[in-house]
């Protein structure tokens, strides 16, 4: 294996980075802007570096004929920052719902997280849901193209420094301190992690049978789409959203022009009508 210096100054060439723009928009559906270079960049040289290339070109051929390699270079592209209670208002939104036409029917209650990266979108869900949902059984799919990131959302440990934005009473309530080798994170009691279904699906895709929701989950992730991959992946995901169920976008996310299924009831809240 070649040495590690030097290696930190190799370039990503034109050409290099116009293969993977079209590698990541070809598997994912998601479009890197000419601003994405460093990230591309930084986030796979590490594993240059693992592998003792001496250029990206070499590193993008290996992707073409090992299928582990490029599942591991998927997870490093499209990783997204995220965390407990993100945009409150969505969860306002959902509580008053949960007192309302969300409170009671004839089956569990259904969310899907549908880009959940590491876990906190859909933790945030299992924790509003055990404080407000009281008569009505309830469950979540998370769903993320990276093996990588859902392994650690399995895993479901956080830095105490990440309960920052968790209400103190649920906090204290459905969530458990770490000790020994855990000391300095937290984690969901298990009977709600238990609730909560970690699957490797990719929304640039058919969708596998995942059955019928209440509400849908899809913020943050649009943002590195193009308009013809939104509508597509917003179509796929309307199909399985029940009539009457909710459907979320980031509030730096918008529908118009993309779906004319789904009706805004808030900025970045929407709704399936009624049959």
């Amino acid at each position: 294996m070649k040495k590690d210096s030097g290696m930190n100054a190799v370039a990503l060439t034109n050409r290099e980075f116009q293969q993977f723009r079209d590698l990541i928009y070809r598997i994912a559906g998601i479009a890197m802007s000419d601003a994405k270079r460093q990230l591309i960049a930084g986030r796979l040289s590490k594993r240059l570096r693992h592998y003792g290339l001496g250029n990206y070109g070499d590193y993008f051929q290996l992707l073409m004929k090992d299928r582990g390699e490029l599942q591991t270079a998927v997870d490093l592209l499209t990783t997204n920052e995220t965390y407990f209670f993100r945009e409150p208002k969505h969860f306002d939104f959902l509580r008053e719902k949960l007192q309302g036409d969300l409170r009671s029917g004839s089956s569990a209650l259904r969310i899907w997280s549908a880009a959940c990266s590491s876990g906190e979108e859909p933790y945030t869900l299992a924790l509003l849901l055990a404080d407000a949902l009281q008569a009505r059984p309830w469950e979540i799919l998370a769903s993320d193209i990276s093996t990588r990131i859902l392994d650690k959302a399995r895993e479901g440990c956080y830095p105490l420094d990440d309960a920052e934005g968790i209400p103190r009473t649920i906090l204290h309530k459905h969530c458990l301190k770490g000790t020994g080798q855990h000391d300095g994170q937290f984690t969901l009691a298990p009977s709600l992690k238990r609730r909560v279904q970690f699957r490797q699906i990719n929304l640039n895709q058919p969708l596998p049978e995942v059955g019928i929701f209440d509400v849908i989950f899809l913020r943050n992730v649009m943002i590195y789409f193009d308009n013809d991959t939104k509508r597509q992946v917003v179509q796929r995901l309307c199909a399985h959203l029940k009539p009457g169920g909710y459907f979320f976008v980031s509030h730096s996310e918008s529908l118009n022009g993309v779906s004319e299924e789904l009706q805004a009831v808030r900025p970045s809240i929407y709704r399936k009508p009624h049959a």
